[in-house]
C-alpha cells in the first residue's frame, strides 16, 4: 500500500522537530513490523535531505568489519562519497558528516541499531561522540536512533550517563488503533461487515505490516487462510523470524517465556516454574525485553478494598505478565499445533470456519484487541486519559472471606469502577446480566466508590438487554470504528 495510514500526532511533533534550527537527537522504537522505518521516511518528506543506514540482520559469524562495509556501501548510494573501507566507526561518522549537505534541513536515520553495533562494544560511545562532534553541530539536523530491541535504546542511549541531556524527544509506535486499520480495506471499508474487520484484525492486531497483506477482495477467513495455514504465508513463518531478528541467541529461551502465557496470564513464580529458571536477574531481564518489545504486558492488579489503585506498592505476587500481542498468542495458540499438517498441505482445503471452536477462538482473540484498543474505550466513556488509574484483566482469587471471579476488562479512576465484559458471538443471551451480577456480588469495594457496568460487544443482543438497562454502556464494536 502506498499512502501512510495513521501515526497523526507523531507526525505533527516530528515536524516541530523538523522547524527548530537547533539539531536533535531521537529515539525510536517499538514491535517489529509495526513501521518504525517507514514512519521515519515519511517524516523525512519534509526535509531536504534524508540518508538512510541500517545494520545487518544477525548471524553466526558476523562481525563489525561486515557492518562496517554495509554502512560504506549504504552511504555510497546516498551521496558522492565513494565506497571505501572502514576501520572503525568513528571514520563512518565521519564519512558521512562530510557528506551531509552544508544548508537545509536534514534526516539522518540509524535503523536497527542494535545490528549495527555488532562486534563493537563501544558502539554507543563512538555515536555519542559524533553526536557531540559532529551532528549536533549542524543545524537543522535530526538524528533517528530507532530499533527493534526497546532494550538496546533504553540501555545505550536513554539512561547511558554519556546520553544525559542529548536526546530531544522519544517515539514509542504501538499498534495502530481500530479506527486507523480500518483503513486498509480501502474503498471496500464500508462494504465489509465490523464483525469481518474484526475477525482479520483478531490475527493481526494493528500491525500495519500484516495489515498490508490484507486482501480486501477475500473474506477474514481466506485471508487468514492465506497467510497463517499456508506453508508459504507470511505470518506462518513470521514467528520465528521474529525471535530470531530481535533476540537472536536468546530466541530459544524467549519463546519458552511465550509459550507459557498462552492460556493465560501467569506471575513470575509461575513462569519460573513452569520453564525451570530461576527467579530473579536473567528471568526479569527477559520479562522486561519482552514487555519493550511489545509481545508482553506487565499487569499490577489495583488492590480495591483499599479504595484506590496501589499499583507501585502491590506485592509481587499481584504482578502477571499477559501476552498481550494478538499475532503471536494467535500463532502459538492456533497455527503451532497444526505446524506438520500445513506443512504437508492438509489444511489447503480445509475451512476455518469448520475448525474446533473457531468461535471460541476469535471470542478470545476479540478480548485481546480490545485491550490494544483501550484509548478507544475511554474515549467512548468518556473518561479521561489522566484519571485512569487502572485498566487491564482483573482476576480475584478465592479466599475464605471472598469469592472468585474473572473481569474481561476493569477501568479504575478515583471515585468509579467500571466492570466491562467483553463478548463476540452472533447471538448474546441475557445470560451475560446473571454473568456481570455474580462478578459485582464478588467485589468487594469501599463506600466511596460507585460500579459502572459496560458491555463491549459485536453480536445480536437477546431484546431483554437493552430493555431492561442492563448495562450503563453498550458499546457496540462498529462504534469502535468510528471514534
Amino acid at each position: 500500500m502506498s499512502i501512510f495510514i495513521g501515526r497523526e500526532r507523531e507526525q505533527a511533533e516530528f515536524r516541530e522537530l523538523l522547524a527548530k534550527k537547533n539539531s536533535s537527537l531521537v529515539t525510536c522504537h517499538g514491535r517489529r513490523r509495526i513501521g518504525k522505518s517507514r514512519f521515519i521516511q515519511q517524516c523525512a518528506k519534509q526535509a531536504n535531505a534524508f540518508f538512510e543506514f541500517s545494520g545487518l540482520p544477525p548471524r553466526p559469524g558476523l562481525t563489525k568489519k561486515e557492518q562496517l562495509a554495509a554502512f560504506s556501501e549504504q552511504l555510497a548510494q546516498q551521496s558522492k562519497a565513494p565506497q571505501l573501507p572502514l576501520d572503525n566507526w568513528a571514520t563512518a561518522f565521519q564519512l558521512l558528516a562530510s557528506q551531509l549537505p552544508p544548508k537545509g534541513t536534514v534526516v539522518v536515520l540509524f535503523d536497527e541499531i542494535s545490528w549495527m553495533g555488532i562486534g563493537e562494544p563501544d558502539f554507543a560511545g563512538y555515536l555519542k561522540n559524533a553526536w557531540d562532534a559532529l551532528f549536533s553541530r549542524r543545524e537543522r539536523t535530526v538524528v533517528v536512533v530507532c530499533g527493534s530491541v526497546s532494550s538496546w535504546i533504553e540501555e545505550n542511549i536513554l539512561n547511558n550517563t554519556g546520553f544525559v541531556g542529548r536526546c530531544s524527544w522519544q517515539f514509542h509506535l504501538g499498534h495502530l488503533d481500530l479506527p486507523e486499520c480500518q483503513q486498509f480495506w480501502g474503498r471496500s471499508a464500508t462494504r465489509i461487515s465490523t464483525t469481518e474487520k474484526l475477525r482479520f484484525l483478531a490475527v493481526s492486531g494493528g500491525v500495519p505490516r500484516y495489515l498490508e497483506e490484507l486482501d480486501p477482495k477475500k473474506t477474514a477467513e481466506q485471508n487468514i487462510a492465506r497467510l497463517c495455514f499456508h506453508p508459504s504465508g507470511m505470518l506462518f513463518n513470521e514467528f520465528d523470524s521474529i525471535f530470531s531478528d530481535i533476540f537472536h541467541r536468546r530466541a530459544t529461551s524467549y519463546r519458552e517465556i511465550v509459550r507459557t502465557l498462552v492460556d493465560g496470564a501467569k506471575g513470575v513464580d509461575e513462569i519460573s516454574q513452569q520453564i525451570g529458571r530461576q527467579r530473579g536477574g536473567s528471568l526479569s531481564q527477559s520479562l522486561l525485553e519482552l514487555v519493550s518489545a511489545g509481545f508482553l504486558t506487565k499487569d499490577v492488579s489495583p488492590k480495591l478494598s483499599g479504595g484506590l489503585a496501589k499499583s507501585q506498592s502491590s506485592p509481587s505476587r499481584q504482578l502477571r505478565y499477559r501476552l498481550s500481542d494478538n499475532y503471536l498468542r494467535f500463532y502459538l495458540k492456533y497455527v503451532e499445533p497444526h505446524r506438520d499438517q500445513i506443512i504437508k498441505g492438509r489444511f489447503k482445503s480445509t475451512s476455518l470456519e469448520q475448525l474446533d471452536q473457531w468461535d471460541t477462538i476469535m471470542g478470545l482473540q476479540f478480548e485481546n484487541l480490545v485491550m490494544e484498543n483501550l484509548g478507544v474505550i475511554f474515549k467512548q466513556l468518556r473518561i479521561p486519559l489522566h484519571t485512569v488509574q487502572f485498566a487491564g484483566p482483573y482476576r480475584q482469587s478465592k479466599t475464605q472471606r471472598q469469592q472468585g471471579c474473572q473481569i474481561d476488562l476493569l477501568i479504575q479512576t478515583k471515585r468509579s469502577i467500571y466492570l466491562c465484559e467483553i463478548k463476540f458471538k452472533h447471538q448474546i443471551n441475557s445470560s451475560v446480566i446473571h454473568e456481570v451480577d455474580r462478578k459485582i456480588a464478588a467485589l468487594k469495594l469501599p463506600k466511596n466508590q460507585s460500579i459502572r457496568t459496560v458491555l463491549i460487544y459485536d453480536g445480536q443482543l437477546a431484546p431483554s438487554i437493552e430493555e431492561d438497562q442492563a448495562f450503563d454502556f453498550l458499546i457496540p464494536a462498529s462504534e469502535l470504528f468510528a471514534i
